[in-house]
């Protein structure tokens, strides 16, 4: 039996599954209406996540920041290096343009809690030689995660001198270079040291699952030596290392550019290369005082940043169900890699504003410099948008800039109205939302999510941070070296503030009653087979199989074969289920034992996502 003549014949599951979790895409209005709401509501979302004064951090390090509250299906309950350093940039950069002065101790707690985790001991290695700066993530205690994983992920090195520098820069413009030099610097020069000596190494990519070579990766190690190096002549100190590689990283960055798109990963990992990855270092390299719209260090404005954005926003255009009969030119649900299949592979929050901010970036980048170039390589992006656009240069003066400025205003708002139409109306963020009807889905209240959808929210309002140096010349040498630079490690103990930060008391939070439930099984079906969900407790039909519950074929695929169901259940109810098969009245049951399940109960968990294979 064919999927699409299947789809066609199990409408009614997809109907039950929307009805058992009421899966009705919000109204929408006003964009700005929405975002003044939800930006706020973003911000207690990440604050909630941060130790020891969060909502939902309870047991958490002062200054450590969660992924999620959710700790089964997903386990997010850690701290992660890279997520918690674009989340404290967020945050230092909405305290430096002075709207929330609060922050200030937050960022603070965070720079000491780095100053400990640099130096703990893990699987990636340990202090002495810096190799254990690699690890990707750490319990909420500040001791190793000591598990199976992907690692290193060089990134979060590069990340966390970024977010510090910001604070650090901060300091300086307002007089105070010695706490920038005594605190910040011993931090930061490590993290610069093991960009510098490391960079040139395999590493897993953000999404934690490829060996190889990132852009994402590359990118933001090659901004991380421009500013540090800045950083360190500012108060008085020097980054020869980061003299020497940066100007090798940058000339390794220009490899990933294929003539069309950017490969986001180096790596035999099957394929096509399109990958949010390459979106997110986009906007996480964007200096909003580039001089121009600069291919080298891949700016927003950029030609071959604005043909990458086609290329990997296209590819999800056939993949999930929600962006069926959207026009060509319009915009899309966004999710990690059109091949994606962790939690069935949906779109991501957190990469469908990085396709709008990407766009703002360069709507700011174009109004500062003054034009717009239209080149080859970018001539499609603009014509899917812009219909008559051809080559050529067109200055902020012309109709035609202020016509495509608005075209692409247009085009990236339309990114962010789709985050807003499969938000729940509380404004609560998760990692992902389903594929085929928008429902939230795996961890909860996620705080890169949370992160993402202010810094989009910022630049659409062309709110920016502070200059990298990606003008100061930043020039590709003509002949790549596969360099390194071996560096010295010094722990950073010096944490003695002049104004200490001021911990605010944790507030109660209330357990969730329910949690949506998603139970999705991997299993192969013939013509007329079904696949139900039956199990112990009432909400699961207690072990009938004339009542169980059909479970929706719509998003079976030949390389996954996924049935799926989402169901509201009691928050901390302990069942047992199990899968079985129909087809003309036959019953056939997967094999023992009964599965089992404890619905979590934990504060801000609103969500959970249970992967099963056929047994």
């Amino acid at each position: 039996m064919t999927r699409a003549i299947l789809a066609a014949l199990n409408l009614l599951a997809v109907g039950q599954a929307a009805a058992a979790f009421e899966l009705v895409p919000r109204a929408t209005g006003s964009l700005d209406t929405w975002l003044t709401s939800e930006t706020s509501v973003a911000l207690d979302g990440v604050l909630d996540n941060i130790g020891a004064s969060g909502a939902f951090t309870e047991g958490v390090i002062e200054g450590l920041v969660i992924a999620s509250p959710s700790k089964v299906d997903p386990d997010y309950w850690y701290t992660w290096t890279r997520d918690s350093a674009l989340t404290l940039k967020c945050l230092a950069d909405i305290f430096v343009t002075g709207t929330d002065s609060d922050l200030e101790s937050i960022i603070k707690e965070y720079i000491n809690a780095q100053s400990v985790i640099q130096g703990v001991s893990n699987p990636s290695g340990d202090f002495s030689d810096g190799s254990g700066l690699g690890e990707p993530k750490f319990n909420v205690d500040e001791t190793a995660f000591t598990g199976s994983w992907g690692r290193p992920q060089r990134d979060g090195p590069a990340l966390r001198a970024t977010a510090m520098i910001t604070y650090a820069n901060y300091l300086i413009s307002n007089g105070d270079n010695s706490t920038a030099r005594d605190i910040i610097w011993p931090i930061v020069k490590n993290d610069l040291a093991y960009v510098s000596q490391y960079w040139n190494d395999t590493t897993y990519d953000l999404w934690e699952e490829t060996l190889g070579s990132s852009f994402f990766t590359t990118a933001v190690q090659h901004r991380a030596l421009v500013e540090g190096n800045a950083f360190a002549e500012s108060i008085g100190e020097s980054c020869a290392n980061c003299v020497s590689q940066a100007p090798q990283i940058l000339c390794f960055l220009q490899s990933y550019w294929t003539g069309s798109y950017i490969l986001s990963n180096f790596a035999n990992n099957g394929r096509s290369g399109y990958d949010a990855n390459s979106l997110l270092g986009v906007i996480h390299t964007f200096d909003p005082d580039a001089s121009t719209c600069d291919d080298a260090t891949f700016q927003p404005c950029s030609d071959k940043a604005l043909a990458n954005h086609k290329g990997v926003t296209d590819s999800f255009r056939d993949v999930f169900s929600l962006n069926a009969n959207i026009s060509a030119g319009s915009a899309v649900a966004v999710g990690r890699y059109p091949e994606d299949v962790y939690q069935g592979g949906n779109p991501w929050y957190l990469a469908t504003t990085a396709a709008a901010e990407q766009l703002y970036d360069a709507i700011y980048q174009w109004k500062k410099i003054g034009s717009i170039d239209i080149t080859s390589t970018s001539l499609a992006f603009f014509q899917a948008i812009y219909p008559s656009a051809a080559t050529g240069t067109y200055s902020s003066d012309s109709t035609t800039f202020t016509d495509i400025v608005s075209a692409v205003q247009t085009y990236a708002d339309g990114y962010m109205s789709i985050v807003e139409e499969y938000t729940p109306s509380d404004g609560t963020l998760t990692e992902q939302f389903q594929r085929d009807n928008g429902a939230p889905l795996s961890a909860s209240a996620l705080t890169w999510s949370y992160a993402a959808l202010l810094t989009a929210a910022a630049r659409r309002s062309s709110t920016v941070g502070g200059s990298w140096g990606s003008s100061n010349g930043n020039t590709v040498p003509s002949t790549c070296s596969a360099t390194s630079a071996t560096g010295s490690y010094t722990s950073a103990t010096n944490t003695a503030w002049p104004t200490a930060p001021v911990s605010s008391t944790r507030p109660s939070c209330t357990a969730p009653t329910e949690v949506a439930v998603t139970f999705q099984e991997i299993v192969t079906t013939t013509f007329g087979e079904n696949v139900y969900l039956t199990g112990n407790i009432t909400a699961l039909s207690s072990w009938s199989t004339t009542d169980a519950i059909l479970l929706s074929a719509a998003d079976y695929r030949s390389a996954y074969n996924l049935w799926y169901v989402t169901l509201t259940l009691p928050a901390g109810e302990s069942l047992e289920y199990k899968f079985f098969k129909e087809n003309d009245g036959t019953v056939t049951w997967e094999d023992d034992p009964n599965r089992v399940f404890t619905v979590p109960s934990d504060c801000g968990v609103s969500t959970a996502c249970i992967n099963d294979e056929w047994q």
